[in-house]
């Protein structure tokens, strides 16, 4: 038992949160690539934001001199993804009312 809680309680080093960031925002960038839907495009380019905070993270624990600075640009990309989805879903109602789709490829012109 004490060898299962000593494993548990390893570190994880710096290349696995890397690969597992990597791998997120591989999915999130195919997803917004390949999804029509804008809402699901927004939720990718969420899950993109949220594998560069992981890696942000990550190196702020691993470089010991950087002084919090990869914790504290990560709450700047919090904030600013959340004023993004308030802005961006507010576009979304708004095309939404007049279009009546949510389908970025059927919305190719700005004009009403």
């Amino acid at each position: 038992m004490q060898q299962f809680l000593d494993a548990l309680s390893a570190t994880v080093p710096l290349e696995g949160y890397l690969v597992v960031g990597a791998i997120t925002f591989a999915i999130g960038a195919w997803g917004a690539l390949i999804r029509r839907n804008a809402v699901v495009v927004f939720m990718c380019i969420e899950l993109m934001i949220n594998a560069v905070n992981l890696s942000l993270v990550a190196f702020a624990d691993y470089l010991p001199n950087a002084g919090g600075a990869g914790v504290g640009y990560a709450v700047l990309v919090i904030a600013v993804a959340a004023a993004e989805v308030a802005v961006g879903l507010a576009i979304v109602l708004a095309v939404f009312r007049t279009r009546r789709t949510v389908n970025v490829d059927e919305v190719n012109l700005m004009k009403g």
